[in-house]
Formats: C-alpha cells, structure tokens, sequence
C-alpha cells in the first residue's frame, strides 16, 4: 500500500506537464479520434470525473458564502476591467483576456482543490454557482464587445450538461446506491486519471488549432500568451488570498484561477476573433503548471508531516 501511495504521488508531481507534451505531440491523432468519436471523448470525461467527484459531496451541506460572492464579484468586474485596459493597445488582445476572467471555473477545479485540502463542498458549491451566473453574464458582456450572436442558450447548453447532470446522478446514487458511493469516495483518485486524459486531448485539438491558424500576427500571438500567463498568476494569487479570509485558501485559488478553459476557448472562437482564443489555449498550459507546482507543495508537505 505504501509503495502504491507513494508511485500515486509521484505520478501526480510530473503527469500534468507530461500530459500536456503527450498532448502536443500527438495532436494530429488526437484530433482524428475527436472527430471520429463526434467530440465526444473530453464530455464524457468530464462528466465521469465530476461524478466521482460529486458523490463526495452532500448536498444538504451546500451553502452559498460570502466568499462565493466576492469570487464572482471579482470575476465579472476583473473581465471589463483588463478589457477596457487593454482594448486601446490591441482588441485582439483585449478579448483574449477578457475571455480569460470571464471564463467559469472549471469543472475539474473540483478534483484538483480537493488533492490541495480545499473543502469540496465549497468549492462544488461554487461550481454550480459560477458556471449558472456566467451562462447569464456571458451573452451580454460577449456582444458588447462586437459578438452579436452569441446566445444565453448557447452558452447555457454547453455548460448544463456537464455540470449539472452529473451532480444530480452523484446524489442518486448516494441516495440509492450508499455502499457504491462509500467505494467511489474511497477511490477517488480516479477522477484524476481521468482528468489527466481529458488533459492530453485538450492540449491535442488546441496545439493542431495553433498549427492550422492563419493570417496571424506572431507579435499578437506572443502578447495573448504573455497577458494569459499574468492573468493566470494573479487570479490563483487573488483567489488565494480571498480565500484565506474566509479560512479555505485552496478553495478561493482554484475557484478563481481554475478556468474552464475548453468552454473559453469556444467562446473565443464562436463569438469573437478567433485569434483571441490563443489567449485561453496558453492558459491551459499556465494553469497546469500552476497545478502541478501546488500538487508538488502539498506532497511535500505531506511528507514532512508524516516523518
């Protein structure tokens, strides 16, 4: 068992930069198996980790917070605020960072906020909240920026599904099935393996997009990976820092630095220059990096514990 934790363990450190290399170099077969399986592959992922994660979490414990406010306070005013400052230096640019606040956090935050100690409850709590507020947001801040199609039920159908269903079929089950749901919350890790394949084909479908994008201009691409990188170190610092006062410092980074980065870069591409979407494509890589240096830190700190 010892041995298991600690292979576990240093899996965890390396799988998520050496998922997405996997990712990048086998991006054309990745891409292929997407269209083979009609997209498929990433949602039902996505919805089997968030059952797994979900059926940890009890329902009757869900509250809404102050904490949970302040995040999308934070969120809402952080997305107009770096788009009208940056707006005048390039548009592109500024919608690539506006998509990167905007964006709900992402489902797998979950996962992740529960290997770092984050209470789970709290952090699904939000999920639920963040990701309904922003299907409602989303529209009108998109077409006041030049995207006049973009939807509430186009958002709204993107999100639902995955968020939603798979927390209500996690507390069927522990309603329904309590000594299933007792084996699942005791393998949870499982959730991030599944995560973690659900990485490689993101990091896939993303680098063949950047290979096939035309017409763009490299000074531009630089700039929306470098103002990704800054947003993304100060939304899981902000974050961090919220939530320390409110005694879940974990909670409060991934809430808020954990981006849904698949539905960001849809947005980009669907409703506004589609070389905006470099910006949430590079936060996919960042964020990961993040993940990984934080999952590193907490095992160490596990460690020193347990000597």
């Amino acid at each position: 068992m010892g041995l298991l934790h600690s292979l576990h363990r240093n899996v965890k450190t390396i799988a998520m930069p050496l998922g997405m290399v996997v990712g990048a170099a086998l991006c054309r077969p990745v891409t292929a198996l997407e269209t083979v399986s009609h997209q498929m592959i990433t949602p039902v992922l996505i919805f089997l980790m968030l059952f797994f994660t979900f059926c940890r979490v009890d329902v009757r414990q869900m509250r809404a917070s102050m904490l949970h406010f302040w995040l999308l306070v934070l969120q809402l005013a952080g997305c107009a605020a770096v788009y009208l400052l940056l707006c005048r230096y390039d548009p592109v640019v500024a919608q690539g960072a506006l998509i990167c606040v905007l964006a709900p956090v992402a489902m797998a935050a979950v996962v992740i906020g529960g290997m770092l100690g984050a209470n789970v409850t709290t952090m699904a709590t939000y999920s639920l909240i963040c990701n309904m507020v922003v299907a409602l947001a989303a529209p009108t801040v998109l077409s006041l920026v030049g995207a006049e199609h973009c939807t509430f039920l186009g958002i709204l159908s993107r999100v639902a599904p995955l968020l939603v269903l798979p927390f209500v079929c996690a507390q069927l089950c522990r309603a329904v099935l309590p000594r299933l749901t007792r084996w699942i919350a005791g393998h949870s890790q499982i959730s991030f393996y599944m995560w973690l394949v659900s990485l490689v084909v993101v990091i896939g479908r993303t680098t063949a997009f950047i290979l096939d994008l035309r017409n763009a201009d490299p000074r531009t691409e630089i700039a929306l990976a470098l103002v990704a990188l800054v947003i993304c170190l100060l939304q899981f610092k902000l974050g961090r820092m919220l939530g320390r006062r409110y005694g879940d410092a974990s909670a409060g980074g991934q809430s808020l630095g954990q981006k849904n980065t698949v539905l960001a870069v849809w947005m980009a591409q669907s409703f506004l220059d589609p070389i905006s979407s470099i910006a949430p494509t590079a936060y996919i890589v960042w964020q990961n990096f993040v993940n990984s240096y934080q999952i590193y830190k907490k095992d160490r700190e596990t460690m020193k514990n347990q000597i």
